[in-house]
């Protein structure tokens, strides 16, 4: 019995996606980034599976703005960005601050700005700073700690909130 149980449950484990109706669903993300004033609309997930064109497309558009330099974005954020999207009922686009940062630019701001890590997750494609134009920032960052699936950073001031796929913490 224990073995015949194993067999129908055991393939289970491998499945890519743990949400209930991740198989039954098209995943897609808006953005606007403001610093190149450019737009992107992709479909990244579907039935579970992440689309590598549309990957892709979402490193090219969220490389370092300052040299153009692509790194792949963890897919996990993608998956944090849509889950605040669905959480906040937002209909706008995420406007993008920052996303990816070579070596380069995050020395850069770390010598012109405060408040930059010198080990940020920013360089490893698994942070971004966002707002969405329809809900208010307060709102966006508690539902980014709501979700407990990463760094959760709040700019009242500079009109953003960061997320990362890091550990679970807050500032």
């Amino acid at each position: 019995m224990r073995s015949k149980l194993l067999a129908i449950f055991l393939p289970l484990l491998s499945l890519p996606c743990t949400s209930a109706n991740a198989f039954s669903e098209a995943r897609s993300l808006s953005f606007y980034h403001t610093h190149t004033g450019k737009s992107l609309t992709v479909v990244y997930r579907v039935n579970g599976y992440y689309q590598p064109d549309a990957l892709r497309s979402i490193d090219a558009f969220l490389a370092d703005f300052r040299n153009d330099e692509i790194h792949h974005i963890d897919p996990a954020l993608l998956d944090v960005l849509y889950d605040l999207k669905s959480r906040t009922g937002s209909r706008a686009p995420f406007e993008v601050i920052s996303a990816y940062r070579s070596p380069t630019t995050n020395l850069w701001l770390r010598k012109t700005t405060s408040g930059v890590a010198e080990h940020s997750m920013h360089l490893e494609g698994r942070a971004i700073d966002v707002r969405l134009a329809d809900v208010p920032l307060e709102r966006l960052r508690d539902a980014a700690l709501a979700l407990e699936r990463g760094g959760v950073g709040f700019y009242p001031k500079s009109d953003f909130v960061h997320v990362d796929t890091g550990r679970v913490r807050r500032w």
